[in-house]
């Protein structure tokens, strides 16, 4: 009986185990969406970034301390 115990409560300690780890996976997949899209909104920012408007470091005037 002390065993049937036993194992009822290690079923029930990794049903809520198992319902706390599905939780957890299903918010880290909802955060890695997220971020996903943002990946996708930022790389298609730097992609349209127009070259023309950074300047040639070598026509920049040196230094103050040259």
């Amino acid at each position: 009986e002390a065993r049937i115990n036993d194992l009822e409560c290690q079923v029930a300690f990794q049903e809520q185990t198992i319902e706390d780890l599905n939780s957890a996976l299903s918010q880290q997949q909802l955060q890695i969406t997220k971020m996903q899209d943002q990946m996708k909104y930022v790389v298609g920012k730097v992609k349209n970034m127009d070259s023309s408007n950074m300047e040639n470091p070598a026509n920049e005037p040196p230094p103050p301390h040259y």
